[in-house]
């Protein structure tokens, strides 16, 4: 802020002082201000894809930027790193992350991996993405809850799977990995997470889970169920309030998935992603890793 005084002249010898005030504006230079020019002569977009082909260029790593591939849809994109036979996508927005996700699922088997912002490489679909963390506020953490408290009862039917196609049950402990931005150094508090855990496990603890495909009528009560299987023809009548139906069938990796549906939505904002692990019995069980943003 700079304060000018003024002295305006009127009519014969009379004069009108004052003061006022200019607020000088701060030239604000954004990344697409500048330009970034590696030692090919490629103009890049952004200063890490200028750090990071500097980086190439130090390790004697040719390669070729803007390299354009086919997806098995048929549509080209352009990857902004190709190094021998590997590819390298810088993530500097969600266009990026977009292109990154969409070659991962079209092209699976192609060599490639995403650096960029932590706020980015958390919601990739490849949990494997390298990520720089870029203050205090975009640090991505996690923390996991493993304790014999965390645990539901259950009967269950497999019709698919000979040893499992008649009615039986489980005690399953419950694991919990949970993952987001930091939030005062903290993901979430320990003991808010573990009463979100337990008020969601209380929903399925004691049920009876059956895929939904099996029920063939209902009334206000009831479900009534049949399917004929490797241990013969079942028709069973389920009162509706012991009864979880399930979409597909009631395996330990299709639990994992309800129960982060039914933790996502109990979450505070700052988390991204969720992780939980099923046992079924001793020493094994299943784990679904998903993002819920």
């Amino acid at each position: 802020m700079k304060i000018l005084k003024f002295r305006i002249r009127g009519k014969g010898n009379s004069y009108i002082s004052g003061f006022f005030e200019i607020k000088l504006m701060k030239k604000i230079i954004l990344d697409e201000d500048l330009k970034y020019i590696d030692r090919k002569g490629n103009l890049l977009r952004s200063k890490m894809e200028l750090s990071f082909s500097k980086l190439l260029s130090f390790l004697e790593k040719d390669y070729q930027y803007n390299f354009l591939i086919r997806l098995s849809n048929g549509r080209e994109v352009p990857v902004d790193f190709k190094v021998e036979n590997k590819f390298i996508e810088i993530l500097d927005s969600e266009k990026d992350l977009d292109k990154f996700n969409e070659i991962k699922k079209n092209n699976p088997d192609l060599d490639i991996i995403a650096i960029g912002k932590s706020k980015f490489g958390v919601k990739s679909d490849d949990f494997e993405t390298i990520s720089f963390i870029d203050s205090e506020k975009d640090q991505i953490g996690s923390i996991f809850l493993e304790d014999s408290s965390l645990a539901f009862d259950y009967a269950h039917i497999l019709p698919l799977v000979e040893k499992c196609s008649i009615l039986h049950g489980h005690t399953s402990t419950v694991m919990v990995e949970i993952i987001g931005k930091m939030v005062n150094n903290l993901v979430i508090d320990f003991s808010e997470a573990k009463k979100i855990i337990k008020d969601t496990l209380s929903i399925l603890d004691h049920k009876f889970f059956i895929n939904k495909e099996y029920v063939y009528k209902e009334d206000s009560i009831h479900y009534y169920i049949s399917f004929d299987g490797p241990r013969g023809f079942f028709n069973l009548q389920l009162p509706k309030d012991t009864t979880f139906l399930m979409p597909g069938e009631a395996t330990v990796e299709n639990l994992s998935s309800i129960i982060i549906k039914l933790l996502s939505s109990k979450m505070p904002p700052n988390i991204e992603a969720l992780g939980v692990y099923i046992y079924e019995g001793v020493n094994k069980g299943a784990h679904i890793l998903a993002n819920i943003k």
